[in-house]
């Protein structure tokens, strides 16, 4: 295996000195001897602008070194214009379009990887500004994502830690065969937009090992417009990971405008979170065949800034608007999930877009309240429809919904709940709602 070193180049690693240009040649050299190792050495700090990975190319961040972003804005690469295609235009909305401003980005970078244990430091503070003592925002939106690869396969991210993410943090997108390993980011819990690991219209990818703690979600699926040319998501493996979130732990949705299926879930371990497992589906993208097994849920209330009203599973689909029909949602299955919080289960479709065939198996709800933050509230945005709805919390909240078996699971009130707490079971416009040895 060659071997790079951005000192060879001219990096000083002083943590002053912008080293961009250094740590771009030693990629740049390593991608054209046909692969190689681009080694960021222990106890420096590579002070950068944006940098490009290249195809089988991995950059290694030994134990002890730290690549710090710049609050350099101009000096950040913009992927519609590396592309060079007028139809990536759709810029400037995360929803809608590809990022606008980038610190690492690949594009048909196969191969390509981040290893090591050293620490990405994304310098997030630079961009944003704060709203209240609870929600920081963008001084400009949308603020740079710090990973992006785009059309790239064979991919690995390896237990390196990124930091203080001023948006999403990790953005595969159109990707196939991507490994993401025993990695930390650490994101403060009131930067919004700061997802943690976004994969987005991505096949056959192993989320392992992992540990999140970032405002926003921690892992949300995605099929975006903007990457609207790539396929579905589907053959997701999420296991073992820790995650703390003030939206949702777990996400899929809300940006669907392709399908996603194919996802299991398990040995996962959610605290301190305003949702855990969320399915939310807004767009045109259907969701079939979720598992979810083997998890711990604990959340609680935030700010009202941010989405969720402490609910432990939700399960979701909604217009995004007049223009917008939402996709369908069927077969998903709980298992041995055992959650602790401020709300129970939401399961809510319309009279025109039914949820069909949801099994709940040993899932226990044990509803407590222990924050400020005012409860007997559901949320339901983004939609067409609804807002946040005023509604007695219930262990079951079910409505528009087919096929439902609730089987060997409970719902366990403790006397703080009294003020709020409405039913077990509350479902209405249900159709074949079974219980089979539920315990309350």
């Amino acid at each position: 295996m060659l071997f790079f070193y951005p000192e060879d180049f001219g990096a000083k690693g002083d943590g002053i000195t912008n080293d961009k240009n250094a740590i771009q040649s030693a990629i740049d050299n390593a991608f054209e001897n046909g692969g190689g190792t681009v080694v960021l050495t222990s106890g420096k700090i590579y002070f950068s602008d944006s940098i490009q990975i290249k195809k089988n190319v991995e950059l290694h961040l030994q134990k002890g070194s730290r690549l710090k972003a710049t609050d350099n804005i101009d000096g950040y690469i913009r992927p519609c214009n590396m592309i060079n295609d007028p139809k990536t235009a759709l810029i400037g909305n995360p929803v809608t379009g590809k990022p606008s401003f980038v610190f690492i980005y690949g594009y048909e970078a196969d191969g390509c990887s981040i290893t090591g244990e050293g620490i990405i430091d994304a310098n997030g503070h630079s961009f944003v500004e704060r709203k209240d003592q609870y929600y920081v925002t963008g001084n400009f939106y949308p603020r740079p994502t710090v990973i992006y690869i785009e059309k790239s396969n064979n991919i690995t991210f390896k237990s390196v830690t990124i930091v203080d993410a001023p948006f999403w943090t990790l953005h595969p997108a159109g990707c196939d065969d991507v490994l993401i390993s025993e990695i930390r980011i650490l994101n403060d819990l009131d930067v919004a937009n700061s997802d943690g690991i976004d994969p987005d219209h991505c096949t056959n990818v192993r989320i392992l090992g992992c540990h999140i703690e970032c405002a926003d979600d921690c892992i949300c699926l995605k099929t975006s417009k903007g990457n609207s040319e790539y396929g579905p998501c589907e053959n997701i493996i999420i296991s073992n990971c820790t995650l703390i979130s003030t939206s949702a732990a777990i996400k899929i949705g809300t940006e669907g405008v392709g399908d996603f299926r194919n996802v299991i879930v398990d040995n996962c371990i959610i605290s301190k979170s305003n949702r855990g497992l969320s399915i939310q589906i807004r767009d045109g993208g259907n969701v079939e065949n979720i598992s979810y097994s083997n998890c711990i849920i604990e959340t609680r209330r935030f700010c009202p800034d941010w989405w969720g009203t402490a609910e432990p599973i939700v399960i979701t689909t909604f217009n995004r608007d007049e223009n917008t029909k939402s996709g369908k949602i069927k077969n998903i299955r709980f298992s041995n999930i055992t959650c602790k919080g401020e709300n129970g289960v939401l399961v809510h479709g319309t009279a025109e877009n039914i949820i069909e065939d949801i099994t709940f198996e040993n899932v226990h709800i044990t509803m407590n309240k222990w924050t400020k933050w005012e409860s007997g509230l559901y949320d339901l945005r983004p939609c067409l429809q609804y807002g946040v709805e005023k509604i007695k919390n219930a262990g079951f909240y079910l409505r528009h919904a087919k096929n439902v078996t609730i089987e060997k699971s409970s719902v366990n009130w403790l006397n703080t709940c009294e003020d709020y707490s409405m039913k077990n079971i509350d479902a209405e416009s249900c159709e074949n709602v079974e219980l089979i040895r539920f315990f309350s």
